[in-house]
């Protein structure tokens, strides 16, 4: 049987074909494939015309996935946010003032590859977007938004117009995940800083943030049974400020706010180092002998969980079943990084009882390559930041790996020796060096088929804010966005520079802080 919205597209196409046509839209000539898309897609053919945005188009989606309109909804409101246009969505009345419209198509088509696979079909008429999933429609809306023009063509008609080049892009992700890390640990980020940072890697088709929500500075979700993990180790950040925590209502609402754009969370409770905050919590969880209290400064390595406890490992499945409760995905971070103070066989021991609790929970663990000393599972997923044979050795065993490697992926270290923020202990990464290496090929030996996708770790060490994160992230983030997606046959450095110079319209307009490297000729508005 054929929906409403399906027979009210199909109307518009007849009426389009039978109508008389109207006076002619006199484009300038457009070029799709000059387009300063960031990621670059696979593939692209320019038909040298162009689709006309306007008070007259109006957006449809197939009724076969609910999620679907909300992708509609969302392409909606960013033309709005953009333009100014309201346009409806799946209205089924007054269908005859529609000159041109947006249908949004599930399609199961073998050229579809992955599940955020998407094809784009521009004509002068209308714009086709089919995808398997609402993911993949998500993902091909955002190309789409980054098409428009940032102002309208007000000469060739009688009202604001934004043409938009015509043609086809086929397009799909080299890596299933693309992340990004942020430290809330360190110094905490509140819920509007957090949403704003998944509403810029949204819109470069990330699809994982990965929230470091605990370390020696700060504990930052809250856990009921546990209420002292937020009461006095939420209370602190480096430097001696005043800290701060999410209620699992905020936690909650930020997973929501990230699954709108199709982008999942990953939670971090970093073990059996790394734990300082946790341990001035509750004191039976310390496994260094020494006093505990607070600590406010950036040095590791001095805390350790004690891995012998089994109350500890009680407190751990607390902890965890709380916080998977509140995650629908598929992963669970159990950090394991620099635990200096841990004994080895304390170390090994800890992971695998770790690892343990969180499969019981129903989540993959992923964990620091330190985690590869001990006997993890196949299902279990190695997170690369500074000794490539640890990555060899998981991928040997069967596991995943995501590549972090801090020479290359950290957002944090310092664009250059004159950088207002930022650390320098893996090397300083400017916008070019972050963008000029290619994953699959950067670990020697590793077979592609094991690597699982990329991440941009952002620690916090040196920021407290927004301003200051974004001064960090952008425009190196932009750049991950494109290693973590595009072919490395597209990863051009010169290329890329010159689209990512165009990119200044909608970071102005998103107000991002970004650090104007310049590498690039910023194109000003």
């Amino acid at each position: 049987m054929i929906s409403r919205i399906s027979a009210i597209v199909l109307a518009l196409v007849v009426m389009a074909a039978c109508q008389p046509a109207k006076p002619e839209i006199n484009f300038p000539k457009t070029d799709l494939g000059t387009a300063p898309l960031i990621p670059k897609p696979v593939k692209t053919v320019a038909t040298h015309s162009a689709f006309g945005l306007d008070q007259n188009t109006a957006i449809y989606t197939s009724t076969t996935d609910p999620k679907l309109e909300k992708v509609g909804q969302f392409l909606s409101e960013k033309i709005k946010w953009s333009t100014g246009l309201d346009l409806a969505v799946n209205a089924t009345d007054d269908s005859k003032s529609v000159e041109r419209f947006i249908y949004i198509n599930l399609a199961d088509d073998a050229s579809l590859e992955t599940e955020e696979s998407y094809q784009l079909d521009i004509k002068k008429d209308s714009i086709l977007l089919n995808a398997k999933t609402a993911a993949g429609a998500f993902r091909g809306i955002q190309t789409l938004r980054q098409l428009i023009p940032k102002k309208s063509n007000d000469t060739l008609t009688d009202h604001a117009l934004w043409p938009i080049p015509s043609g086809q892009i086929v397009d799909s992700p080299k890596f299933e995940y693309r992340g990004a890390m942020l430290d809330v640990a360190r110094h905490f980020f509140t819920l509007d800083e957090v949403k704003k940072y998944l509403d810029i890697l949204a819109y470069y088709k990330y699809n994982t943030l990965h929230l470091h929500l605990t370390d020696d500075q700060g504990w930052r979700l809250e856990i009921k049974s546990w209420p002292k993990l937020t009461e006095v180790g939420g209370e602190f950040e480096v430097g001696g400020g005043k800290g701060g925590f999410y209620t699992q209502e905020e936690y909650k609402e930020l997973v929501a706010y990230a699954a709108d754009r199709h982008i999942t969370i990953v939670p971090e409770v970093d073990m059996p180092g790394h734990t300082n905050a946790a341990s001035v919590s509750y004191p039976f969880l310390n496994g260094n002998g020494k006093p505990v209290k607070t600590y406010t400064g950036t040095q590791v390595g001095f805390s350790t969980f004690d891995a012998q406890k089994d109350t500890v490992y009680s407190f751990l499945d607390d902890v965890i079943g709380e916080i998977v409760e509140l995650t629908p995905g598929p992963y669970f971070h159990m950090g394991g990084d620099e635990s200096h103070v841990t004994k080895k066989s304390d170390y090994i021991l800890f992971v695998e009882k770790v690892e343990k609790i969180i499969q019981k929970h129903g989540k993959k663990m992923v964990g620091w390559n330190e985690v590869a000393q001990a006997d993890i599972s196949s299902s279990s997923v190695l997170q690369l930041w500074n000794e490539a044979k640890y990555a060899t050795k998981a991928a040997q065993d069967g596991s995943k790996i995501i590549l972090s490697p801090a020479e290359k992926a950290y957002l944090d270290m310092q664009y250059d020796s004159l950088s207002k923020f930022g650390l320098h202990w893996a090397a300083y990464i400017p916008v070019d060096e972050a963008y000029k290496w290619d994953p699959e090929t950067y670990i020697e030996g590793l077979p592609k088929e094991s690597i699982l996708g990329i991440e941009a770790p952002l620690w916090s060490e040196t920021i407290s804010n927004s301003t200051e994160m974004e001064y960090l992230a952008f425009p190196r983030a932009i750049g991950y966005a494109e290693l973590g997606w595009s072919p490395a046959e597209h990863c051009n450095w010169e290329d890329y520079r010159q689209r990512l110079a165009q990119q200044v319209a909608y970071l102005n307009k998103k107000q991002v802080a970004y650090y104007p490297t310049k590498l690039v000729d910023w194109k000003e508005e």
